[in-house]
């Protein structure tokens, strides 16, 4: 992209207030760094996450969206109401992110005339995840309905973000996005300092898994490994931390709640997961199917072992044996067996610990990855200055990051 098309303008497009600053914080404060005016565009802002957007240095704007379920009038109306709020915001580029983001975030800025349209997609999600047996009509239904309008969004958007070779390979052999179109993340990436290595954790023995209470991360099978390793050392500890999710996925509360009445696991719920992660061994992720997961990245920096399936996504943060183990989907047995191996051998705890934390710092960097973003998208550095806008230099502007509401 020459000069006189880098934006100065920018619209981050997202589903969840709080994934602009936990997921997309890094990103946001180095374009506004560089002198870039962020609209980060959420439908749920409360005060807590107004102001940790405009702390970044970014404006929040509020627009609506259902963020899960598929009601094809709201949708359309929202996409449309997007669509202005885009053309009056004047944004000169626009990156969406989760599925309703990617798909009428897109679709929005083409219709709002928007100059560079951007999409990330971290993970392919439940409508392209192997259900493990028959496939519910429901499912397929789902499935197809996606990937008909990821093939409508897609093909207006510039560049497609994507993070492992086989949601690559997906999408292109069904002819969803041209491979010529897509650049590969290889991981979105945390801030290495952020999340620095603390001492391993070798008594009592505890494994964590965090997530949204989804099936196909792997829960149950977490909650069924847990209870065959208790059976013979009951002093491990099990900690899920996670909030319940709408999702067609989504476990109940009661089911939850029953487990930590049995005694089988610990669930704070949906928390800050560093102190947490501090107080664990090893980090267990036995998802269907991920990007690659933000949540091991997380854990590897703090020189956590890992243990995950041999599913796409996950399998790009484990070396099998080296810094963690890779066990087959849906196998709470060889889950289990998994666990037990650290129980016995907790020198492992050390050595995989060590072995996680250089591989973050090798795969993981969130300033690798941003550097991956902004050249893509056409940033171009001299010196210690931008050049981006229509041909001239934007400094930080004037004007204090405040709330924007849709219309105004």
């Amino acid at each position: 992209m020459s000069k006189a098309l880098m934006p100065a303008r920018f619209a981050v497009i997202s589903n969840q207030g709080f994934s602009l600053y936990n997921f997309r914080g890094p990103l946001i404060t180095e374009l506004v760094r560089r002198g870039v005016k962020v609209f980060a565009l959420a439908p749920d802002f409360d005060d807590a996450s107004r102001s940790a957007v405009a702390d970044l240095g970014a404006i929040p704007v509020d627009y609506s969206l259902s963020r899960t379920g598929m009601n094809p009038a709201r949708d359309l109306l929202d996409m449309l109401r997007l669509a202005r709020l885009l053309r009056d915001l004047r944004v000169d580029a626009s990156l969406g992110y989760f599925i309703k983001p990617v798909i009428y975030g897109t679709l929005a800025a083409w219709l709002a005339r928007v100059p560079r349209r951007y999409a990330l997609i971290e993970g392919l999600g439940y409508a392209f995840t192997p259900s493990g047996g028959r496939e519910s009509r429901r499912r397929g239904l789902l499935r197809r309905a996606v990937t008909l309008l990821y093939k409508v969004a897609l093909r207006r958007a510039h560049r497609v973000f994507l993070l492992n070779d086989d949601d690559i390979d997906e999408l292109v052999s069904n002819g969803v996005v041209r491979r010529a179109a897509i650049s590969k993340l290889g991981g979105i990436g945390v801030d290495l300092d952020d999340w620095a290595a603390v001492p391993q954790v070798t008594r009592p023995i505890g494994f964590l898994l965090a997530a949204r209470l989804l099936r196909e991360k792997g829960v149950v099978e977490f909650v069924e490994a847990a209870r065959r390793v208790k059976a013979s050392y009951p002093e491990a500890r099990f900690v899920l931390l996670g909030g319940l999710d709408s999702n067609p996925g989504g476990l109940g509360r009661s089911e939850v709640e029953a487990w930590v009445d049995e005694g089988l696991i610990d669930w704070p719920g949906h928390v800050d997961v560093k102190p947490w992660l501090a107080q664990a061994s090893v980090f267990v992720l036995p998802s269907y199917r991920e990007g690659v997961p933000r949540s091991t990245q997380e854990a590897m920096a703090m020189g956590r072992p890992i243990i995950t399936t041999d599913a796409p996504g996950c399998r790009e943060t484990v070396v099998d044996g080296e810094n963690g183990f890779l066990v087959p989907v849906r196998d709470s047995a060889a889950l289990a067996s998994a666990m037990v191996r650290f129980v016995l051998q907790p020198d492992l705890i050390l050595s995989m610990g060590q072995a996680s934390r250089r591989l973050a710092e090798k795969r993981f960097d969130v300033r690798r990855v941003n550097r991956t973003f902004l050249e893509t998208m056409g940033f171009e550095q001299s010196g210690d200055r931008e050049t981006i806008g229509r041909g001239i230099h934007v400094g930080h502007d004037a004007e204090s990051p405040r709330p924007v509401s849709e219309g105004h």
